[in-house]
């Protein structure tokens, strides 16, 4: 959409993000409350109704797939704020490769999370038995995990955003 006004305005909201997420496991409203509202003025000066249109579809896009993961358990209302707010700014095709990006850059950090916190053959015992399991053994499934496992997202984000400004 607006690479060259998006890059960094994305660039500073991210590293903030990311450092407020790692240190205190929040994104704050603050940050990613303006920076929204701010993507959907400057599209909408640029490109006028086509630019309104993409943003709000890149956020409301943002909003409805990670407000799933947050209804399922597994994301913070920051991580849903912060993509809705990324898809303001980067409209909905880039957001559909932030997304994939940052889904296999979460998948590699929740890998070496797991093992830095030591559950990791407890993960791959699990993860075995959800898919292969009888329905005894699954239980119910969940992306609900104990508070010592959650992981700030915001590196996951801010990775896979950045590199989805290099392939559109």
């Amino acid at each position: 959409m607006v690479h060259s006004i998006a890059w960094w305005p994305t660039v500073a909201v991210l590293t903030v993000a990311t450092f407020t997420d790692v240190h205190s496991r929040r994104i704050p409203n603050w940050l990613v409350l303006p920076f929204l509202g701010i993507g959907v003025v400057v599209s909408c000066w640029l490109h006028g109704w086509h630019g309104l249109g993409q943003s709000v579809s890149g956020a409301g896009l943002g909003l409805l797939l990670y407000g799933t993961l947050f209804l399922m358990g597994g994301m913070g209302a920051g991580d849903v704020k912060l993509f809705a707010a990324i898809g303001s700014w980067i409209g909905p095709m880039q957001l559909i490769y932030a997304l994939v990006f940052t889904s296999l850059v979460g998948g590699l950090i929740a890998l070496g999370w797991a093992a830095w916190k030591g559950f990791l053959g407890e993960l791959f015992q699990h993860a075995s038995s959800l898919a292969f399991g009888s329905k005894e053994e699954r239980g119910e499934a969940v992306l609900v995990n104990p508070l010592r496992r959650k992981m700030p997202y915001a590196p996951a984000i801010a990775f896979g955003t950045l590199l989805s400004f290099l392939v559109h």
